[in-house]
């Protein structure tokens, strides 16, 4: 782990245990890597979308330090948690701006085929949503690499380490997972 990593693990540790000046000494160690997610994610959006790279960053981030729950095992998982976080306040985004547009579902660009998710054909976000929620309950891990991959912008050996299986695993996972992805989507499922 290089020192960023062990600084922003201690934070965790002592913010798990109740500490309040680790929750503050926190921010700057994990604000970066989480606006660089955010931006990743919001390029993604539909053009116009209302919420910001800033806002998502400042939700996520207040989501995730009010967890009294959660023990922190350490920087990936905190982001991996902030992956599911991220996923699930634009998903209630999407929800709330296609209720107020009557079925107007916000859009996202997906490319499955590249190495990391990017930007490609618009998908609605609701129907990744709820293609993710099935691919779940067929195979749980894969559903956890694509929103740690997509969602959490993480790379093969970070998601790798938050799930404790091997790399080579997350790769082969992960092109299954693209595949299915890709059918689900392509087959007139909203893309």
């Amino acid at each position: 782990m290089d020192r960023p990593d062990l600084a922003a693990t201690s934070s965790l540790t002592r913010a798990s245990d109740g500490d309040p000046l680790a929750a503050e000494a926190l921010v700057p160690l994990v604000q970066e890597e989480l606006r660089r997610i955010a931006e990743r994610q919001m390029a993604r959006e539909r053009h116009g979308h209302t919420l910001q790279p800033t806002a998502l960053v400042n939700e996520v981030y207040l989501r995730l330090i009010d967890q009294t729950r959660v023990r922190w095992n350490d920087r990936a998982h905190f982001m991996a948690i902030a992956a599911q976080t991220i996923r699930r306040i634009l998903v209630d985004h999407a929800r709330r701006h296609g209720a107020a547009k009557r079925g107007g579902g916000q859009r996202v660009a997906v490319d499955m085929a590249a190495e990391v998710a990017a930007p490609a054909a618009d998908v609605d976000l609701l129907v990744l949503e709820e293609a993710l929620e099935r691919l779940s309950a067929l195979n749980p891990r894969q559903a956890r690499i694509v929103d740690l991959r997509f969602f959490g912008g993480l790379g093969v050996e970070e998601t790798a380490e938050v799930l404790g299986v091997s790399p080579r695993t997350v790769k082969g996972e992960w092109r299954f997972a693209r595949a299915w992805l890709e059918r689900e989507l392509g087959s007139g499922a909203g893309a």
